[in-house]
Order: C-alpha cells, then structure tokens, then sequence
C-alpha cells in the first residue's frame, strides 16, 4: 500500500508539474516541454526564481516547478526503498515464487496479499484462481462454446496476473509458443491471454504452498545425516 500510493503521488505531481508547464513564459515552456519525464525533473530542479527584476509571473511559474520536481523525486526515492525491502521480504519467505519467470516482488506481493486475506476461503488453486477473476466464465452461442471475461475478483491481483503474463509473451518462449498454438486454434489473443492468466494463477498457488512447507520444516523433521 504505501509503496502504490507513493507511486500514485508521483504520477500525480507529475501531471501537476506538465500542467504548470502549459501556462508557463514561451521561452521556458519551448525549453522544457519537449523533453522526456526524467529529464524535465532534472531540469526543473535546476531552475531558480531570478533576481529581483525578474518578472513576477515567470517567479512565480518556476518556483512550484522546482517545489513539483523535488516532490517527484523524493516519492521516487520512497518508492525505490519499498520495493527493495519488498524484494528482499519475498525473497526471505517466497523464494521460489519471485524465481518464477515474470513474478517480480510486487506481483508476487499482491497475490500473496490476496491469498493471506482470504485464507478460510481458499480451498484449492481454483478457488485462487477464481479471487483473482481468472476462472474462465462460460457462455454459448449457438453451437459454440465461448469463456468471457471475469469481472468478478480482486482486480489487483487481476491486473497482477496480466502483467505476468505480457511479460511472459515477451520472454518465455514456452509462453509465446502456447499462444501461437491457441490463436493457430482459431482462438483471439484475449481469449488466449485469459487462459495464461489461470495457468499463472495456477503456478503461483501451487509455488507459494512449496514455499510455505519448506518453511514449515522444522530442524526435527529434516532427516539426519548419520540416520539416512
């Protein structure tokens, strides 16, 4: 939560800091709005106010741009360290999870999230599958049977679950070679889209419970050496 609503802010200060820029002198907006977002904070942070003779509107204009630009980077800081002590937290406990191609610490944590929520409800992988809004939902038409859009869910964990799996058409190749199968079936990239997401949804369930008997090991249970 915190590491999102610092994210949220950022993107918030930033959209201020363009929207400023729009009403600003022509010469500073020529100088600044063509440049990317990285590089309009660094130069705003480097703008002063001027001298005395400085026109009061430009002073006025450049200071909450200088104000903005530090907001922006000091959320981006917050931000940075949140996600390394997430990292660091997932990789203490649920190792084999964020291992997996595509989960990175806050995917991970998000579903994590939902399933420690709702842990008298899980009965299985399908009924994770069906908290995140992943199980397909079956319809007909005619002769033809069709699975729609989940809309049912966390939306979170949803949105999780689609990040995974655009990351994992872009660098699995068991992934990419999955969808060329399907959409050769005469399936559309949604539809292929949103069985990956139950196969992701899937994979993830069955790594965090591997994750959390292994941690459940005690020293007694793991057999000795002389013993073996």
């Amino acid at each position: 939560m915190a590491k999102d609503s610092a994210v949220k802010a950022q993107r918030q200060a930033a959209n201020q800091l363009r929207a400023i820029l729009v009403t600003a002198d022509p010469t500073l907006r020529e100088k600044l709005a063509t440049l990317p977002s990285r590089a309009l904070v660094r130069a705003c942070l480097e703008l002063s106010e001027g001298d005395d003779d400085t026109d009061p509107v430009a002073r006025a204009t450049r200071f909450p741009l200088r104000m903005l630009a530090e907001r922006i980077e000091q959320l981006r800081a917050q931000a940075q360290v949140l996600e390394r002590r997430l990292s660091d937290l997932m990789r203490c406990h649920h190792p084999r999870l964020v291992d997996a191609v595509g989960i990175g610490p806050h995917s991970a944590a998000v579903l994590l999230t939902v399933m420690g929520d709702n842990g008298d409800r899980l009965r299985g992988e399908a009924s994770f599958a069906a908290l995140c809004g992943a199980s397909p939902v079956e319809y007909s038409s005619g002769n033809k049977q069709h699975c729609r859009l989940n809309r049912g869910g966390n939306r979170q964990a949803n949105a999780a679950l689609h990040r995974i799996v655009l990351i994992r058409l872009r660098w699995d190749a068991r992934t990419r070679a999955y969808y060329e199968r399907r959409v050769l079936e005469g399936k559309t990239r949604r539809e292929v889209i949103r069985c990956l997401k139950r196969y992701v949804a899937r994979e993830a369930y069955r790594l965090v419970q591997e994750d959390r008997r292994s941690l459940s090991r005690t020293p007694a249970e793991v057999p000795d050496e002389d013993q073996a």
